[in-house]
């Protein structure tokens, strides 16, 4: 199984390039949102993914949901790792060790493909508080971990699909 990271800016394009890659892989693909639908815009979001894909909501624990979820999808797509990131801040987890458990799954698990959704918030102007700069070093360090133990990496700008690492994509994706 490759295993594939795919970063972006906001509205780049880099979720509609993951579902393209998700939908062409796999025949059971499933939408691991780390965001949860508490509000009427999240709940149409997710509702359209819905229509595609089989969903699961995961705010926290993304290799166990991910090892569950590979007995019965052959595609995992995961959206998106820097609000998991926000998520595991907010609830005083452990940013490192949770982003560490996460490389050793993928490392590990073969039994379906994984696409992680991610955005890059690296490329702005530097945050002017502490906590928005910890946050902003957290998904950096967190991207550098993922890009190293995923197959393929792609950067997506104005919907158009940057090879970082890896296989380019198909023209279709």
């Amino acid at each position: 199984m490759r295993h594939t990271l795919v970063l972006g800016g906001a509205r780049s394009g880099k979720t509609a390039f993951a579902e393209r890659l998700a939908l062409r892989t796999g025949r059971h693909p499933l939408y691991l949102a780390t965001a949860e639908a508490l509000d009427p815009e999240m709940r149409d979001r997710v509702a359209g993914d819905a229509a595609r894909f089989a969903t699961r909501e995961e705010p926290t624990q993304l290799s166990h949901a991910i090892l569950e979820e590979g007995r019965e999808s052959d595609v995992i797509l995961v959206d998106s790792i820097t609000l998991w990131i926000t998520n595991l801040l907010l609830t005083g987890m452990d940013v490192s060790r949770a982003v560490g458990e996460l490389c050793a799954t993928l490392l590990e698990f073969q039994t379906a493909k994984v696409i992680l959704v991610t955005h890059e918030v690296g490329l702005g102007i530097m945050p002017e508080n502490a906590m928005a700069r910890t946050f902003r070093d957290l998904a950096g360090s967190t991207h550098q971990r993922l890009a190293e133990v995923c197959d393929d990496v792609y950067f997506v700008a104005a919907g158009l699909p940057f090879t970082l690492k890896g296989e380019p994509p198909l023209a279709d994706a």
